[in-house]
């Protein structure tokens, strides 16, 4: 429409990985579009892209693998989980952590549009006037 102003969408720092990188540039633009992703926010975003890169990593390590391996003990076989099961978890609690930070759950969301009990009055004549 006429009159949007175009947010730019700040580029991922230096210091980040690639795939790290890749995760910025696939979201960064939806975060700006909702007005989450301001200059002062940018390493804490970047972190999160740097947990997605390390799960989506550690998941494909688990893939070629496997999420188990087998050790003899003097107690007999013994499944232990690999490293990267691990390092996934670690992972993921941070991208769960972090998204909470710029709303990217639906529940996060939702909290995010949440303003407030409102004015039950002023909310009906909005509707009733058909400006709502």
């Amino acid at each position: 429409m006429k009159g949007d102003i175009r947010k730019v969408v700040p580029t991922a720092p230096d210091f980040m990985s690639d795939e790290g990188r890749d995760v910025w540039e696939r979201l960064a633009s939806i975060q700006v579009s909702k007005e989450r992703l301001e200059p002062q926010h940018a390493d804490m975003f970047a972190a999160y892209c740097e947990a997605v890169a390390d799960f989506i990593r550690f998941t494909g390590d688990i893939a070629m693998m496997g999420s188990y391996f087998s050790v003899k003990t003097r107690n007999g076989d013994q499944e232990k989980k690999r490293a990267a099961w691990g390092q996934r978890q670690d992972a993921l609690a941070t991208m769960r952590q972090l998204s909470a930070v710029f709303g990217m759950s639906p529940i996060d969301e939702a909290r995010f549009r949440n303003v407030g009990q409102g004015d039950l009055f002023d909310d009906l004549m909005k509707q009733l006037n058909g400006t709502d």
